[in-house]
């Protein structure tokens, strides 16, 4: 497929039951990160926050990952740890239901964090 422009194209680039899963967790940051845009970056889908990128998620081969994902104060990192797969990366298998309530908190808590375009 030719590199996605939007993130409804990168979407439509996977399997229909792959193309719920992601659409689920684009909704889950987008509920987390309300009120805020979206483009393809590093080929990627990635939300923006105050014109900066807040989190990207993707589709590979065996799961989906989100990006980058800093470390949280607790509890929250707490359940975030055994997703972590590199420092500021956490995976999510296909084969497993994607966890949409922890996805959404984590997205929160990185629009949180960020500075955004603020003074």
């Amino acid at each position: 497929m030719p590199n996605p422009t939007t993130v409804d194209e990168y979407i439509a680039g996977f399997p229909a039951e792959r193309q719920v899963v992601l659409q689920d967790i684009r909704e889950a940051i987008h509920r987390g990160v309300p009120h805020t845009d979206e483009k393809i970056r590093y080929g990627m889908p990635a939300i923006m926050l105050g014109g900066r990128y807040a989190i990207h998620f993707a589709g590979w081969k065996k799961h989906i990952g989100l990006y980058p994902v800093p470390r949280f104060d607790e509890p929250l990192e707490t359940e975030v740890a055994p997703h972590r797969s590199e420092k500021d990366s956490v995976t999510f298998p296909w084969d497993l239901p994607a966890p949409l309530a922890l996805i959404e908190r984590v997205a929160a808590a990185i629009a949180r964090t960020s500075p955004g375009d603020s003074p």
